[in-house]
């Protein structure tokens, strides 16, 4: 089943559509050609995300930071918590106090 949030990239000055593709466990947006991605593994009412892709093509840094947080907005509206084990996710929630909250009691990063 999909998914699908739109979202607005300053990068791209349109919308975009976020796609839970849930079969193969995965965020995506296509970008022109190409499919960014954030994988996870869901359990217990977590989502652990576990690695982020983004095309080469893409280049700016404010396009991964606009996928991460409309990824950590849809976890929220579901009521889940979320595991961060990709490093640059990671590094994202630790940065933005503000996303803090959606972590299970007990991790830190």
């Amino acid at each position: 089943e999909f998914r699908r949030v739109l979202f607005r990239s300053f990068l791209f000055m349109n919308e975009i559509i976020l796609e839970n593709n849930e079969f193969l466990r995965q965020f995506e947006v296509k970008i022109s050609d190409s499919l960014a991605r954030i994988e996870y593994a869901e359990q217990e009412r977590k989502i652990f995300l576990t690695k982020i892709h983004i095309p080469d093509t893409v280049s700016e840094k404010s396009f991964e930071e606009d996928f991460i947080i409309k990824v950590l907005e849809f976890i929220e509206s579901k009521n889940l918590r979320v595991v961060p084990t990709s490093p640059r996710i990671a590094g994202f929630v630790r940065k933005n106090k503000a996303f803090k909250h959606l972590l299970p009691v007990g991790i830190k990063l």
